[in-house]
């Protein structure tokens, strides 16, 4: 331990005397009349690629590339370097006798990440390598801190999301990604322009939250004294335009739900919504089905693609099926034999270990359960699953067969829900009254139901004709065409915790007084609670036998992923290492106090010998170690962890 500590020590001293030398070359190149900060301008004409694509063409030619150094070699009369510019790296072939004296000795004192203009001739050394002679370098600006160590590029992931800037310079498949999510962008516009779409904007800020379930952000305009939600669906506005004779509408914009973190959700993504006039379900899936399986082909050249361990094939002609044939295919369940009867419907349900807890025992909540929890993680090349239950489809139209399900779909690869589908409603009486029934479920506390939209009502009742809706996530989207298994790896800027020290302090001196981790970074440091106010539970009057202790297996464990569990406000679900060639699944109900993305990484304790718990139709296969406590009068946790040092598997004694 105290070798790396020492390490570390070392490691901040001479960053200290990289940061000062750096400083002083600028200084020493300012008091010359040099300063590169004051320059405005540099012609580039050719990139890296452009120079090798068309090398037999511009072999002896004269061009001007720019970019940051990447690498120095040689450094006497002759040197050689790696320029990065957006398309990649050339190579820069520098002579002492073949520049000015004067420049090229400054040039031997600039540094890796400095960004240069060279002037120069396209040749091929004598290795074979395509290369830029240089004729004229100029420092155009200064590096004043260095890049990570080359070998290792920066690999630490949450700093990678952090200093996206410094990710996209060392790690070319970061930047990739990002092609790609734009390409993805770029495709799908055009594909619904030539469908005869309009590309659309509507509001991000508007007094009422409506089109999702979902948690929305709250903001107060100044001007009217009026609090104002940012948007959690872009779908009742782009309705309203149906109304107004838009036939054919999208828009690919911004949404915000104040939620929850994980590999797949962020509060701030991207999505694209559109609606269609003069059509239904099966439109909407002969949509989704060509943006995909088309961006696919177009970018990567190839309908197959791996994600998340599997091989996906995207040639179209996708699965489609209803979600209770689905449930009867891989439970034996038959739904449909007591459509409506509520009793036999959860019976059913807890038949075949559906938890039903918190949900409210309705034939149609114990049919979308079963799917949920049993059905949904087996679905791994594309399918559409279509006939939602009308209790949790409350903006779709009911099947003219069957009154009980909505025309609706949702379309899933991976077990990932990937886009959303309906025949809309359009009967204004229906509409007013699952509003109604939403909005007494948000009265009751539930933060995620839809507000009463007495305006979008109004509007449908001048009138919509029969239309087809979809909406699907962008980020989502980018996550499997890129190979990802993070959000954050689609998302140039992700939702971060703050590291400002202050506020960290501030967040633990909060959890002092309210006992709640949740106001506390995992890492702040420590504050003086009065313990005075400190209530903890008696001990045991019981003794037990130090066999009877024995045969509890604690083992340190690794936190390698979590996730909240949907529709669950209290429970997240761990993905760990406990030293053994398996990971193990461990559910906990502590989301009130942290959210899944600052446990990532942490090293924790669990009892590994409990029998499994199905929990939300999960089983968890132990039990996470925390600590309990009651602090003036309200319960704190936390969750126990350890150093990083001690390995996944170390048995405790």
């Amino acid at each position: 331990m105290a070798e790396q500590v020492n390490r570390i020590n070392e490691q901040e001293q001479d960053l200290k005397q990289i940061l000062k030398v750096r400083r002083d070359k600028l200084k020493a190149l300012q008091d010359a009349g040099m300063d590169p900060f004051t320059i405005t301008k540099y012609d580039v004409t050719h990139h890296a690629q452009e120079i090798k694509d068309n090398f037999d063409a511009l072999e002896g030619q004269t061009v001007s590339v720019g970019g940051r150094l990447m690498s120095k070699r040689g450094m006497g009369k002759v040197s050689f370097c790696d320029l990065q510019d957006k398309s990649g790296r050339i190579q820069l072939y520098a002579r002492r006798d073949e520049m000015d004296p004067d420049e090229y000795n400054r040039f031997k004192k600039y540094d890796i990440g400095d960004i240069v203009g060279v002037e120069g001739t396209v040749f091929r050394t004598e290795k074979g390598e395509m290369s830029v002679r240089a004729k004229h370098i100029t420092l155009l600006s200064k590096s004043l801190r260095p890049l990570p160590e080359k070998f290792h590029g920066l690999t630490d992931k949450e700093m990678r999301y952090r200093q996206r800037y410094v990710d996209l310079i060392m790690n070319p498949e970061s930047k990739r990604n990002f092609e790609i999510r734009s390409k993805f962008v770029a495709y799908l516009r055009r594909y619904l322009d030539g469908l005869g779409f309009m590309e659309v904007e509507t509001p991000v800020l508007s007094p009422i939250a409506g089109g999702a379930n979902a948690r929305p952000f709250i903001t107060h305009h100044n001007a009217q004294d009026i609090d104002m939600y940012m948007r959690i669906a872009t779908e009742l506005h782009l309705k309203r335009l149906i109304v107004g004779g838009m036939e054919r509408v999208y828009e690919v914009g911004r949404i915000f739900r104040n939620e929850g973190m994980d590999t797949k959700h962020n509060p701030e993504f991207t999505t694209c919504e559109l609606y269609q006039a003069f059509t239904n379900l099966d439109g909407m899936m002969d949509i989704l089905e060509g943006i995909l399986s088309g961006a696919a082909k177009e970018i990567l050249g190839t309908y197959q693609v791996t994600w998340l361990g599997h091989e996906i094939d995207l040639t179209p002609s996708w699965r489609r099926i209803t979600m209770a044939d689905a449930v009867k295919n891989v439970t034996g369940a038959d739904f449909m034999a007591c459509i409506g009867d509520a009793d036999r419907g959860v019976e059913l349900a807890k038949s075949v270990g559906v938890d039903m807890d918190g949900v409210a025992h309705t034939w149609g909540n114990a049919l979308y359960e079963t799917f949920d929890q049993k059905v949904e993680e087996t679905l791994v090349q594309p399918t559409f699953i279509t006939m939602y239950p009308v209790e949790v489809s409350p903006l779709a139209k009911r099947s003219p067969q069957q009154p009980a399900l909505t025309e609706r779909y949702e379309m899933f690869i991976c077990g990932c829900e990937m886009g959303n589908a309906f025949s809309e409603l359009n009967d204004p009486i229906d509409q007013y009254q699952r509003f109604k029934a939403q909005a007494e479920k948000r009265a009751q506390g539930d933060e995620e139901a839809d507000m009463m939209d007495e305006d979008f009502v109004l509007a449908l009742e001048y009138g919509m004709p029969p239309t087809g809706g979809l909406g699907f996530g962008i980020d989502r989207c980018s996550m499997m065409l890129c190979g990802t298994d993070s959000i954050r790896d689609v998302i140039l800027f992700p939702t971060m915790k703050t590291l400002n020290p202050k506020k960290a302090e501030n967040k633990a001196e909060k959890a002092a007084v309210n006992g709640s981790a949740e106001d506390a970074s995992v890492s702040a440091p420590s504050v003086q609670i009065d313990l005075s106010k400190v209530k903890i539970e008696p001990l045991f009057a019981d003794d037990v036998d130090f066999e009877t202790f024995s045969k509890s297996d604690f083992r340190v464990v690794k936190i390698e992923a979590c996730e909240a569990v949907p529709k669950s406000k209290k429970l997240l679900k761990f993905t760990l290492n406990d030293g053994t060639d398996r990971k193990r699944t461990i559910l906990s109900g502590i989301h009130e106090y942290y959210e899944p993305e600052e446990l990532v990484g942490k090293t924790c304790v669990a009892i590994t010998n409990l029998p499994p718990r199905k929990m939300m139709g999960i089983d968890s296969e132990g039990m996470l170690i925390s600590a309990v406590y009651e602090y003036d009068g309200r319960e704190g946790l936390n969750l126990l962890m350890l150093d990083d040092s001690i390995p996944a598997g170390a048995k405790l004694y």
